[in-house]
């Protein structure tokens, strides 16, 4: 639902009185990056210069993510670890980092998001550079690191994407939303790289714990200099309620003065009655299950399927060969990057000819992930070639989702409630997701393994396996997904009342 064409003319005459006052993020319709030199104080240039932190710190925040998996070889031989203690460190970085995630998003609706920013960069970076220098007798401290390490980067993705949410309208929201969500795959990628890089070049797979901590302290230095301490929601309707005496902060619904505030408890009942946001979340759930079990465990499975073959032998000199990560690594760079672009560019062309494109865009590319995983892990013992195309396909239709999911939650969601409800997302994606999917493949792994006498061809067929799970659960992502295109016009237009 448009706003008043009242509200609408009130608020475009008092852009410039606007404008002039210091919000954090002054108001106006300059929300996209000019094409011209624009001063330098203008609020273009501001927030472009945000968006730009911001996307560099969820850089960070997936290379330090994915680390573990990147030289996991090494970690599994220095602890003298099992496939199901393997697949644990990366469940206890996922259930800290989706418990804490609810804390955060509270946090982010009611007090000063740059600071909860702040501190999140210095806590996990802080942590990150500690664990660089646990030593094998100490499995369990390594674990409890990662786990604080989760919690650290929760506050960053729980917040973030609300500030962008203030700083640009629903047409630019969607383009700069795909720009912050293409450093998931892109940082993801490049953990690996970075670990397998640093393990190879040194010989030591700690230096690759060294390395992110010095990028987080400069993230940390360009949020304290660049990042307003507080962002104000720019829409010509909250400009004219801000003037008309109603000044609220960002996260606040128009019409809802300050003192009327819900609970936290009244906005999850808001959120559970959303069917749009519900399925939406499992149809995420199902991805984040997908991809937290690709993301452990390819590299030890293409490994296994290459000793099977005899391409390469077994892993007995203190590095391990790292060539699958680094090829892994390439791959989520580059097939992350275009699915974010196509998703986004698919989404903001097919949503003008139809309101249920979104869901049933996900939907699609859930469903032909799914196949593609499935035929990779047939093929992966005879042709290592074809297995690398078809999780490069697999990948690129997930990657085609991770802006899109974004976008329909804050336009189904309303203002005042979004980290909230990011936050109650990111806690059932990771709960149901990939918090259980690294403990369950490894531990279904060595059930089968048990089975039998321990040779390169049951380790192979047992994390074969297992991982054909992954299929399953992807087309059940499509499932969920369909169901929210039921749902989505009338929940997108309760979230637009006023």
């Amino acid at each position: 639902m448009q706003p008043p064409r009242a509200h609408e003319d009130t608020g475009l005459q008092l852009q410039a009185l606007l404008e002039g006052q210091n919000y954090g993020a002054a108001a106006g319709d300059g929300t996209r990056c000019p094409a011209v030199p624009a001063p330098r104080n203008s609020p273009a240039v501001r927030d472009c210069l945000v968006v730009a932190v911001l996307c560099f710190g969820n850089l960070i925040n997936f290379m330090d993510w994915f680390i573990v998996p990147g030289i996991l070889l090494d970690i599994q031989k220095y602890f003298g670890l099992s496939d199901g203690k393997t697949g644990l460190l990366q469940t206890v970085f996922t259930l800290c980092y989706m418990l804490a995630a609810p804390i955060f998003g509270y946090l982010g609706d009611r007090y000063n998001r740059k600071i909860i920013l702040g501190a999140g960069i210095l806590f996990w970076s802080g942590v990150t550079l500690g664990s660089s220098f646990i030593t094998e007798s100490y499995y369990r401290i390594f674990v409890l690191s990662r786990g604080l390490v989760g919690i650290g980067t929760a506050s960053y993705s729980t917040i973030a994407p609300t500030i962008i949410a203030d700083l640009f309208e629903e047409g630019k929201r969607t383009t700069v939303l795909s720009i912050f969500y293409i450093f998931i795959p892109v940082g993801s990628g490049c953990g690996y790289m970075l670990a397998a890089g640093m393990a190879k070049s040194t010989g030591d797979w700690h230096w690759a714990f060294r390395v992110t901590p010095c990028m987080g302290g400069l993230a940390l230095v360009l949020l304290i200099l660049l990042v307003p301490p507080r962002i104000q929601r720019r829409t010509a309707r909250h400009r004219a309620l801000s003037i008309s005496g109603t000044r609220r902060g960002a996260d606040e619904t128009p019409g809802v003065p300050r003192t009327a505030k819900t609970t936290w408890c009244q906005d999850v009942g808001s959120l559970a009655k959303n069917c749009s946001f519900v399925w939406s979340s499992l149809g995420l759930t199902a991805m984040a299950f997908v991809t937290g079990a690709l993301g452990m465990w390819v590299p030890l499975f293409l490994y296994r399927a290459q000793l099977v073959q005899g391409i390469v032998p077994p892993c007995l000199q203190e590095s391990c060969n790292s060539s699958n990560s680094l090829i892994f690594g390439g791959i989520t760079v580059g097939t992350g990057i275009v699915g974010v672009v196509a998703g986004a560019e698919a989404a903001r062309r097919l949503r003008k000819m139809y309101n249920k494109a979104d869901p049933l865009i996900c939907a699609t590319s859930m469903f032909s992930s799914a196949l593609c995983l499935y035929t990779a892990l047939m093929l992966a013992q005879t042709s290592i070639l074809s297995t690398f195309i078809f999780i490069a396909f697999g990948e690129l239709f997930l990657s085609v989702n991770w802006a899109v999911v974004t976008d329909i939650l804050l336009y189904v969601v309303t203002p005042r409630r979004q980290s909230t409800a990011i936050a109650l997302q990111i806690l059932l994606s990771h709960l149901l997701g990939d918090a259980g999917s690294p403990y369950l493949i490894g531990a279904i792994s060595n059930a089968l393994q048990a089975r039998g006498a321990p040779s390169f061809q049951s380790s192979f067929r047992s994390i074969q396996s297992s991982f054909a799970i992954c299929a399953f659960v992807g087309a059940f992502g499509g499932a969920f997904f369909l169901l929210t295109s039921l749902y989505i016009e009338g929940d997108r237009r309760e979230a637009e009342r006023p």
